[in-house]
């Protein structure tokens, strides 16, 4: 009979040949976040930051029973910080099967000491960027999960929340055209970005919101994201002062997001005008519906998201763990 009180698996660094596996069993283990292969590629083994040794896989035998993804910048996401101290763990799950044996504590102990021995010591779960699978973690759907990463120290650090909303019959709201139209008698443009306009976006995404947002933007383009899925506004002396597009990320078109518009430009609706000509053009390629991962429950994007019809559908918490270096 197996030992159900100790796991007897060994846990080592991905080699070629993992893969196929490591899908299936981020499937049976995650069956509500479950992977694709082309996506497990795209999220671990094409990002600049990946080393196979921060993929730590549990095995008994010549099967995979689990993993922990442990990583650190290697190469930065602006300018020459690759934050020294910084970690992230944006995944691990457990076999069905071989639950019960602490193999989930045997796994992220050991992706924590990988990155301690590398030097971070501070560790978020997930919220890693650019290729992050999800937010943080969402303890209704994983509660086990949570209190274990809770006794290995990590504490949340605020809450992220996943929003839907349906666009089956949507159009664009009269109040909506009607602030369209003064905008742009008052000299404001809104349309899709010619190619010479995403020097802007990019700049005014990476300077205004963080290197992320612009990495985002520009990745979703390189992949060949029609620039259609982008609008963007000037203000009347031709500053571009916000965008909204969908489609960034995975090639979802139903993936509404990112978002921005320039600080001193918020509270003025313009956020609200850019949100809605985006969902006019998700329903106009017949999107049923618009839906993200990320948004603060009481920020003005969230507020903003919820008078627009959005409703919370999942929530996240952003965890970290800090330990002297």
């Amino acid at each position: 009979m197996t030992n159900r009180t100790t796991s007897q698996a060994d846990i080592r660094g991905f080699r070629t040949g993992d893969g196929p596996q490591v899908v299936e069993v981020w499937r049976r283990s995650a069956p509500a976040d479950s992977v694709t292969a082309d996506r497990f590629r795209s999220l671990v083994l094409l990002d600049a930051n990946f080393d196979p040794e921060g993929l730590r896989i549990a095995v008994e035998g010549d099967r995979v029973v689990g993993a922990a993804y442990a990583v650190r910048r290697l190469t930065p996401m602006a300018g020459t910080d690759l934050e020294p101290e910084q970690g992230w763990i944006p995944f691990f799950f457990v076999d069905p099967a071989a639950r019960g044996r602490g193999l989930g504590r045997r796994l992220l102990a050991d992706a924590l000491d990988w990155l301690h021995g590398h030097g971070r010591s501070r560790v978020d779960f997930s919220s890693y960027t650019p290729n992050y699978v999800l937010p943080g973690l969402d303890c209704d759907t994983y509660p086990e999960a949570a209190k274990l990463l809770e006794s290995l120290g990590f504490r949340t650090l605020y809450e992220a929340e996943a929003m839907d909303r349906g666009l089956v019959g949507y159009r664009l709201p009269e109040e909506v055209a009607r602030r369209v139209a003064e905008c742009r008698a008052r000299g404001y443009r809104f349309a899709t970005p010619s190619d010479d306009d995403l020097v802007d976006l990019f700049a005014l995404a990476g300077s205004h919101f963080g290197p992320d947002w612009a990495c985002t933007i520009r990745a979703a383009v390189a992949a060949g994201t029609p620039l259609d899925r982008i609008v963007v506004s000037w203000d009347p002396s031709g500053r571009m002062v916000g965008w909204a597009m969908h489609g960034a990320f995975d090639g979802v078109d139903e993936r509404f997001g990112p978002i921005g518009v320039l600080e001193e430009m918020r509270g003025s609706g313009l956020g609200e005008i850019l949100l809605h000509l985006v969902l006019e053009r998700m329903r106009a390629r017949r999107a049923h519906s618009a839906w993200f991962l990320w948004t603060g429950a009481q920020s003005p994007a969230g507020h903003m998201y919820r008078k627009t019809g959005f409703t919370t559908t999942r929530v996240f918490r952003v965890m970290r763990r800090e330990v002297a270096r």
